[in-house]
């Protein structure tokens, strides 16, 4: 039989104490980090509040706060976002450019997504490197080359709208396809592999187990298109031609100095609520996917095919 001893309580305090000092310095607050964090956070925040709050005063004041009221948006017959046409058709032409590019990045970047995905060769690793040029791309750069392009090799194709809807999809896609992608990495071959063992189609088993567990990945995606397409300056400006192509981020760069009335700041607002909106959405339902991605077969309903 053998007699274990045990180790002096000295020994073993001395061994197990740096391991428990660990432990408790681990569950400290790091309270400076967290006050640089929320003071980064104020730092941010309190210009775009202050901006907002002076979207709803009552008078034309900029600096000067003269009670609440929403003239700015509705209530001035002549001021006002809602009756004033050059505001009217900014906010017109971002929301028509942003709904358009969704419509046209989502299912192209999803596609992408797929076949880089499935792509097993040399020149995929390349491919997904100039998939992801776009993002790492200095966004000036990015709009001179576009302005180039149009103006000296696509001479086709006219600077304005369709110049500037070209553009967002072009540098757009590349959301998508990261977004998917890492969905698709996540969700694996395991579940269209079961389904094709059951006998569907490849076409069915991308259609009713592939696109189910693809699509809140898909939508938050959208989301994150169509928030990038709002608030984009730089592609927009040097593909727009005159007024009928301003969009807000153009308006509030060439009238934020000079506009007498807080009607720019409504404007601002109202941009800044649809992009907080977009991405909020699309933060509650990457949230939910990541809660839900035990999904199995039964749950997708092809059981029977």
């Amino acid at each position: 039989m053998t007699t274990v001893v045990a180790p002096p309580v000295e020994v073993a305090t001395a061994t197990a104490s740096p391991s428990r000092s660990w432990r408790r310095r681990g569950r400290r607050r790091p309270w400076v980090l967290a006050t640089v964090t929320w003071l980064y956070v104020a730092w941010s925040l309190v210009p775009v509040l202050i901006a907002v709050q002076f979207s709803f005063n009552a008078g034309r004041s900029r600096t000067t706060w003269q009670g609440a009221s929403f003239r700015w948006y509705w209530g001035d017959d002549f001021g006002s976002v809602v009756s004033d046409p050059s505001l009217r058709l900014a906010l017109t032409n971002s929301l028509r450019l942003g709904l358009l590019t969704l419509l046209i990045a989502t299912p192209i970047g999803t596609a992408l997504a797929l076949g880089l995905t499935r792509w097993r060769g040399r020149a995929s690793r390349a491919s997904n490197s100039l998939m992801l040029l776009p993002l790492a791309t200095p966004e000036i750069v990015m709009g001179s080359a576009l302005f180039l392009v149009f103006t000296n090799l696509y001479t086709a194709v006219p600077l304005g709208r369709t110049a500037q809807l070209l553009g967002h999809v072009t540098f757009s896609i590349s959301y998508v396809v990261v977004i998917v992608r890492a969905r698709l990495l996540s969700i694996g071959s395991e579940y269209e592999t079961a389904a094709r063992d059951l006998g569907a189609s490849p076409v069915r088993a991308i259609r009713t187990v592939l696109i189910p567990l693809l699509a809140p990945s898909v939508f938050a995606a959208a989301m994150i298109v169509f928030a990038s397409s709002m608030d984009d300056f730089v592609v927009s400006s040097f593909l727009s031609t005159d007024a009928s192509s301003v969009t807000v981020p153009i308006k509030l760069y060439s009238g934020v100095r000079t506009s007498p009335t807080p009607a720019l700041n409504a404007l601002a607002t109202l941009l800044l609520m649809g992009s907080v909106m977009a991405l909020l959405l699309a933060w509650l339902v990457l949230r939910r996917l990541r809660r839900g991605s035990g999904n199995t077969l039964d749950d997708l309903g092809v059981t029977d095919v």
